[in-house]
């Protein structure tokens, strides 16, 4: 079955839009209620423990969408996005980065698992130290 390109995009403006709000709601409405999330940094968990595991990890988030792309292959509904988050830890430490979501999607849709895919290199260290609730810029 294929999704329509349209509806594709909506989910991409849907998302992103809840995650730079860090609206919990917003976004677990466009994952089914078992979806997983694989990240780089967090590893792989549900999605409603993933965001708000995130949100409380943010101060601010800008996004900033390059291109959306979206598979050919029926059998497997899946899109794939292209942005810069311009991510902002809970302690103020700016740590941007471009980023690739790969969303692998049921029938009607909904995000059942959501690959994300960047470099941790550039943001690491300062994320290692937020989570160990120190301040790298000390």
């Amino acid at each position: 079955m294929t999704i329509p390109a349209t509806t594709l995009t909506q989910l991409v403006d849907a998302y992103l839009a809840a995650l730079g709000s860090a609206d919990v709601d917003a976004v677990l409405a466009l994952f089914t209620p078992d979806a997983i999330v694989s990240s780089p940094l967090y590893g792989e968990q549900p999605a409603r423990d993933f965001y708000p595991t995130l949100f409380a990890d943010t101060a601010a988030s800008v996004l900033t969408l390059r291109r959306t792309l979206v598979s050919t292959d029926d059998s497997a509904p899946t899109v794939a996005f292209w942005f810069d988050f311009d991510w902002t830890l809970s302690d103020g430490t700016p740590a941007p980065f471009s980023v690739v979501d790969v969303a692998e999607l049921d029938l009607e849709g909904r995000i059942q698992h959501l690959h994300i895919v960047y470099d941790t290199d550039p943001i690491r260290t300062a994320w290692e130290a937020q989570q160990a609730g120190g301040n790298p810029r000390s």
